[in-house]
């Protein structure tokens, strides 16, 4: 996310200004971001973790979104563009124009330099507001490490983390896995510098 906010809008305003941008802003307490761009490994991670949990999903209830989809944390918080989204059962629209959810059972967020901080820190306090989350995963694109937030059932969270290529992180929430190894499959950390 970008640190230069724009002017103060109200959460309707944010929505039409966004509806009708070429480009996408994350919304929060008045203000709209500009997202950064990405990057190579971030794509592809990210296009092989979408992929590998839209194989195990197919024919289920639960679904996989890109980070094309808007969620809507609460009226009054973040609106945001998480990498990638899982949710279960019929899709929760905000409002009539079914381009924005609101509620997630995993999300996933491919860590770059510029939002890893934001991405473990105060996106992920928001993030827990949410009352369907089970799953949170944090993926690093500048080296093999994964951590895998669940929820408990005393609505704690336990943190576990790998670097180990052949490890496979079990996702509960969603009867899913995900082996370390090919969510890193296209990704050469030499030759990529």
């Amino acid at each position: 996310m970008s640190t230069q906010p724009t002017r103060y809008l109200t959460p309707q305003q944010y929505l039409e200004i966004e509806r009708a941008a070429e480009f996408r802003s994350e919304y929060f307490n008045g203000v709209m971001y500009n997202m950064s761009g990405g990057s190579w490994r971030h794509d592809r991670i990210t296009g092989d973790v979408f992929r590998l949990l839209g194989q195990q999903l197919r024919g289920r209830e639960c679904s996989v979104v890109s980070s094309s989809f808007r969620l809507q944390v609460s009226p009054d918080g973040i609106y945001t563009y998480p990498d990638i989204t899982v949710f279960c059962g019929p899709p929760k629209f905000a409002d009539r124009h079914t381009d924005m959810i609101t509620d997630a059972t995993l999300i996933v967020e491919v860590l770059s330099t510029s939002t890893e901080n934001y991405d473990r820190g105060f996106k992920f306090e928001q993030y827990r507001r949410l009352a369907s989350l089970s799953e949170y995963l944090l993926i690093s694109q500048d080296r093999v490490h994964i951590e895998h937030y669940a929820r408990q059932a005393d609505r704690s969270w336990l943190m576990r983390e790998t670097s180990a290529r052949d490890a496979v992180i079990v996702l509960d929430s969603i009867d899913c896995t995900l082996p370390v190894a090919e969510a890193y499959e296209r990704v050469n950390f030499e030759a990529e510098g």
